[in-house]
C-alpha cells in the first residue's frame, strides 16, 4: 500500500482545491413570452414550463 514520504503542508494542500471559477447561470429565451429565463426552471415572468402553464402569475401580478 502506498504511503506518502514527507507530511503535506497546509497551503499544499488547499492549494489543489483553489483551483476553480465561478460561472455565469446560462440563460435561455422562454418560448412563450420570449424573456430569459434558467434553463429547466418556470419562467418568472409568464409561467409557463414546457409548454404549459405551471404557476398562475396574474394573481402574483394582482398583489
Amino acid at each position: 500500500m502506498a504511503v506518502p514520504k514527507c507530511k503535506k503542508s497546509k497551503a499544499k494542500k488547499r492549494s489543489r482545491s483553489a483551483n476553480w471559477k465561478l460561472s455565469k447561470p446560462v440563460l435561455t429565451e422562454c418560448p412563450h413570452c420570449h424573456e430569459l429565463k434558467m434553463n429547466h426552471r418556470v419562467c418568472g415572468n409568464c409561467g409557463y414550463y414546457d409548454g404549459k402553464p405551471v404557476i398562475d402569475v396574474s394573481a402574483k401580478q394582482a398583489q
